[in-house]
């Protein structure tokens, strides 16, 4: 047994660092947080001071029991968990858990896991840093008691299906969202007339080209077309030329922020697969830690960086470079994002993500200490004789790449400007010079709207509004989506027309041409339920939603961390309006309703609302107090409550629709749950992206079945019994008696043979037989094996197995003989009235009602009889 025991967070981390110990020390992980605040009455004692109370999760408990027998069989222990408030958190909750003194506890921190970094910790250990507790458990309490005292208002004033939550940061960021797209809803595009002129010239190598020059912009098409006038019998001299030198300077190393946006737009990736992603390359000693928001480097780093830059690309390539921090006050560590070791320019054995996301921030800190690209500006004026008018040329030649050589920063759609396009070299021109004319042009260009938020440009404004710090924009990001506040989504194109105008020949001709304009890719769009969430909750706790209040509260945060204020006095004053304000709104605000008017049907005189309703946004004609009951239809995927129209809405309701009879069979055509579909018989067939269900046909109908008839014909039989194919979800897979099995991409799923498919089934037999313990499929009740030990699940829901009468654990063995009814037992008691609806329906099942007439607004279209 090693005399020291060394916990830390990770397995993978363990790992590399016992490694770098030695046989000293045993190095084991307590797999992130060990207790969590209890989720009764808030887990939090109000009226004592905030004092959170925490227990050990039954999932943790196996963990915690290993971590106590080994402390104890231990002459000391180590707590090296990461270097920020969070890992502080988890380092004191091991003392607490284990028994541990943290007054004499040996605490570690590193910024990176390598055999140096390691070694000069081991030997420099200190104390728990308590203020840095506080500023977790502060940060911890105040978000548990938002969640839970506003989630519950939401409940009561809005009926919906959704588990309903608010949260401090999660509310703001979805504010930004929703505000972004009300601005681009109520932008409306006004057009300009672009005046670009082309002319002829030789380059050095004496060969003509063509380059352009640009001139002022019009706001309207006469004013354009009456300056391309004024050009008749023009001719046109070079008026003057100046050749300015420019620089171009790198970007700082990455911080947590600056590595989400740029893995965002050069590698495609989500913020959480980021985060994902570097953790990995943290905890096997490929990079230093990744939760930071400093650009320093360490002088280490810098010596590497220098010997490897000046290596491979020369001295003049190198220029030491210290940048500073924009966010002062909120150093969660002290170094940037970089490569442990700068002479790997590339992992050759990590994974593709991890390759590409290793190499980006090699060349990001490679870049950094570079020097700047140098280039030769070259502007020309261009004078028009038959006006006093003067059009520019621009030209850019880069005169050394500089840190170019490696690396180059992308922006966001926001940054770019409408007018920017790259520059190239332009001929050589003299003062004096007369340019031949090939045509001139006026083109219509429309103004833009800011463009919506992807993920990282979230993260970017956030950070710039001083919300959330680097630990948190990940899982904000994540929890807004999952809770379906905000999808992120594609925006297909839209056709446009815009004018050209262009004169040639002193003739001016007119077209119209068409551009695909408003697409967008992986942007964040807020939800209708984000919507109205968002209007509620700034009605009434306007101080929540407010960005400058959210951010004050962050700042609080990092005094409490630096041990300038007392957590619970910060809590204090937060708390005692915040409740007023809760338990007012609960009294006095009126339901939310989500509702706009959109018009009157035209054949029932009814109302015609677009609204909220438990299942998410819906069109409805007429009230719910009316003698014949209100109507309804769902809104399509894309279309919205506020922004609806009238014609749109009444298209909701000519679904489902009859399209004609196949083989004695109706087949209609619907709106559901998963998108459009079409009904023939009692089969549902889905329709192909992107196809309008609305303007189906039947002849496109019956392809469509054909289509699905073919793709469902069995490719093989197992035990006589069909099996076949098709792609889902997760991917390629086949079906065998109502199982669905992945194939892995070992396999050629074009070309499955028979003994693949006997190989997949029989495999996936096996898994299932070693799955279940018992199973009531009818019931929708099993016990299944899991990774901690026997589970139940019933429905969706996973629950924990009841104990015997002895007060002990259940052995898989016996849970084998358990009847149903002990089973139901156990699922009632964590989840109470499971089975009351079922026994009340079986007492007095009322009669069925008969299936009320179609509406007469709904007008089947005439059948077609098969041939």
């Amino acid at each position: 047994m090693a005399k020291n025991l060394l916990i830390v967070e990770s397995p993978a981390k363990a790992k590399t660092i016992e490694k770098i110990l030695g046989k000293d020390f045993e190095v084991k992980s307590c797999f992130g947080h060990i207790r969590d605040l209890e989720k009764e009455e808030m887990g939090i004692d109000i009226k004592n001071g905030y004092q959170p109370r925490y227990k050990i999760p039954d999932d943790k408990s196996k963990v915690v029991s290993e971590l106590k027998s080994l402390a104890r069989k231990s002459d000391e222990v180590w707590l090296a968990t990461d270097e920020d408030r969070e890992g502080e958190a988890i380092s004191w909750h091991l003392c607490e858990v284990l028994g541990l003194d943290p007054s004499t506890t040996k605490r570690i921190v590193f910024h990176e896991i390598t055999k140096p970094a390691i070694q000069q910790a081991v030997s420099t250990p200190r104390l728990l840093d308590m203020n840095l507790v506080n500023a977790q458990q502060a940060r911890r309490v105040l978000d548990r008691i938002v969640g839970f005292e506003l989630s519950p208002v939401l409940w009561r004033k809005m009926s919906m299906k959704n588990n309903l939550s608010a949260g401090r940061v999660q509310s703001v960021a979805v504010r930004l969202i929703a505000e972004r797209e009300r601005e681009i809803n109520a932008f409306t595009a006004t057009s300009t007339f672009k005046i670009e002129a082309f002319f002829s010239a030789n380059d050095t190598t004496g060969k003509n080209v063509t380059f352009v020059a640009e001139g002022k912009k019009y706001d309207a098409a006469e004013d354009a077309e009456r300056f391309l006038q004024s050009c008749f019998g023009a001719k046109y001299t070079v008026n003057d030329i100046q050749v300015k030198p420019a620089k171009k300077s790198p970007a700082a190393p990455f911080t947590t922020s600056t590595l989400q946006q740029e893995a965002s737009r050069k590698l495609g990736f989500s913020v959480s697969r980021t985060m994902r992603v570097a953790q990995t390359l943290y905890e096997s000693g490929k990079i230093t830690y990744m939760r930071t928001d400093s650009v320093n480097l360490s002088d280490t780093a810098m010596g590497d960086i220098r010997k490897q830059i000046t290596g491979q690309y020369g001295n003049n390539y190198y220029q030491p470079r210290k940048y500073k921090n924009r966010n002062e006050s909120a150093q969660e560590a002290h170094e940037a994002i970089r490569p442990s070791y700068m002479e790997n320019s590339t992992l050759e054995d990590a994974d593709f993500d991890g390759r590409r996301l290793y190499e980006l921030i090699w060349k990001r800190t490679m870049a950094s200490q570079m020097a700047d690209a140098e280039l030769e500006r070259t502007i020309a004026k261009i004078a028009i004789s038959t006006n006093k008018e003067e059009l520019t040329a621009t030209g850019e030649v880069l005169k050394f790449d500089g840190f170019l050589k490696v690396y180059r920063e992308d922006r966001d759609d926001e940054d770019i400007n409408d007018d920017e396009q790259q520059e190239g070299m332009l001929p050589p021109l003299a003062v004096s010079q007369q340019l031949p004319l090939k045509e001139m042009k006026a083109t219509e260009r429309f103004s833009r709207p800011s463009p919506r938020y992807t993920e990282a440009s979230l993260v970017k404004k956030l950070e710039e509004l001083g919300i959330g710090r680097p630990s948190t924009y990940a899982p904000t990001i994540s929890t807004i989506q999952k809770r379906t506040y905000v999808e992120k989504r594609d925006k297909d194109a839209i056709k446009r027309n815009f004018r050209v105008l262009t004169l040639k020949n002193d003739q001016i001709k007119q077209v119209t041409e068409q551009e695909n304009t408003g697409a967008e890719k992986a942007k964040l769009f807020p939800s209708d339920l984000g919507l109205v969430v968002t209007d509620f909750l700034k009605q009434y706790f306007d101080d929540i939603m407010d960005y400058g209040f959210t951010a004050r509260i962050e700042n609080e945060f990092d005094e409490v961390a630096a041990g300038k204020l007392k957590w619970n006095s910060m809590i204090d004053d937060f708390y005692i309006p915040f409740k007023k304000d809760v338990d007012n709104t609960i009294e006095t605000a009126e339901r939310i309703k989500g509702e706009r008017e959109l018009g009157i049907d035209p054949q029932s005189g009814k109302k015609i609302v677009a609204r909220m309703a438990r299942f998410g946004p819906i069109v409805q004609i007429g009230e719910a107090n009316d003698e014949e009951k209100p109507r309804f239809a769902g809104l399509r995927k894309g279309q919205s409550i506020e922004t609806i129209t009238y014609e749109e809405a009444m298209q909701l309701f000519e679904l489902p629709k009859t399209l004609g009879e196949q083989n004695g069979q109706e087949i209609s055509v619907n709106l559901g749950r998963f998108g459009p579909y079409i009904k023939w018989g009692e089969q549902n067939i889905s329709m192909p992206r992107g196809e309008d269900p609305f303007g189906l046909t039947f002849e496109r109908a019956l392809e469509l079945i054909h289509e699905k008839q073919k793709a469902d014909a069995p490719i093989a039989h197992y035990e006589d019994k069909p099996v076949t194919k098709g792609t889902g979800r997760f991917g390629p897979f086949i079906k065998w008696n109502d199982m669905y099995i992945n194939v892995p991409r070992r396999y050629n799923f074009e070309g499955l043979s028979q003994s693949d498919i006997n190989e997949l089934i029989e495999a996936k037999v096996k898994k299932e037989e070693n799955r279940y313990i018992q199973n009531w499929p009818d019931e929708k009740i099993s016990i299944e094996n899991a990774r901690w030990g026997p589970v139940l699940k019933f429905g969706k829901k996973i629950l924990k197995v009841g104990k015997k009468a002895d007060d002990t654990k259940y052995t898989a063995d016996e849970l084998s003989v358990v009847p149903l009814e002990d089973i139901k037992k156990m699922i009632e008691a964590q989840v109470p009235n499971a089975f009351a609806t079922k026994k009340a329906a079986a007492k007095k099942a009322p009669a069925k009602k008969a299936a009320a007439k179609k509406d007469a607004t709904k007008k089947a279209a005439p059948k077609k009889k098969s041939k």
